[in-house]
């Protein structure tokens, strides 16, 4: 697909590289040809090269009824995550966090009008929305998404809110922009936020920020909750101690590590 607004050294064959990767969706692990060329709007050809040159590279494989994706596609989001060393400096304190308190924990980072599942710890409840590393959500609508935002200037916000969401989501809250910038404030004002069925039916959470050394917002980190199980009272009186002593804790170990000179002899 040809794309306006980009430089002379864009590479369209990268980007329509990835276009072919992007139209695998969860439901959807196999596609014949005709449907890749379609949902990434190219030319039977133009795909079948691609998908050609994904699977001798070991990107893909080539199935029956079409193509499928290889667990090999994971090493490109996680070598974002590696490159971070993250995962690693939050990982023990998610995971006490979700020993204290039998809820799902998880950070993730501002990817336009979306919030981008980094990292997570996991209990076994049924919810009505699946979250996995790379899962995205508009931003707004959730408190990890409220707590990123927040951090941000106004009219930073502003034009990041006027991009269209990538989720594939549609949430139940749709605010004005007064109703927007004023849950914002609030936000900013006791540095988390908290969220109840505004994304879906029986979704309740309640963020905190992450921060670098220099105080600046990295992440946001989150204890995550079925409505039908855990109150507001509960999540905001017993929970939110918990997630605050944990996003303090991540934080100071992030500035930790990123005082440490990264160099390999």
């Amino acid at each position: 697909m040809a794309r306006g607004d980009t430089g002379p050294d864009f590479i369209e064959a990268l980007a329509r590289g990835l276009d072919v990767i992007r139209v695998f969706r969860p439901g959807r692990p196999v596609m014949s040809l005709t449907e890749v060329a379609t949902a990434a709007g190219l030319a039977r050809p133009t795909a079948r090269r691609i998908l050609l040159t994904l699977q001798e590279l070991g990107y893909a494989r080539a199935e029956q009824s079409g193509f499928a994706l290889t667990p090999r596609v994971l090493e490109l989001g996680l070598s974002y995550v590696r490159s971070m060393g993250l995962w690693e400096v939050a990982r023990p304190h998610l995971q006490w966090l979700v020993a204290r308190t039998g809820e799902s924990s998880s950070i993730a980072q501002l990817d336009g009008s979306d919030i981008v599942y980094v990292a997570r710890v996991a209990v076994p409840k049924i919810v009505t929305l699946s979250v996995q590393i790379g899962t995205r959500f508009p931003a707004l609508q959730t408190s990890l998404g409220k707590v990123l935002l927040a951090a941000l200037p106004p009219s930073e916000v502003e034009r990041v809110v006027a991009e269209p969401s990538r989720s594939g989501i549609e949430p139940r809250w749709r605010p004005t922009p007064e109703d927007r910038e004023a849950a914002l404030r609030v936000v900013r004002a006791k540095g988390w936020a908290l969220t109840d069925e505004q994304l879906a039916l029986g979704i309740r959470s309640v963020a905190a920020p992450l921060r670098d050394g220099l105080g600046n917002v990295i992440a946001a980190v989150n204890v995550n909750a079925h409505a039908a199980e855990t109150s507001v009272e509960r999540l905001r009186d017993e929970h939110l101690p918990l997630l605050l002593q944990a996003a303090g804790a991540i934080s100071a170990d992030w500035a930790l590590y990123e005082a440490v000179p990264q160099a390999t002899a």
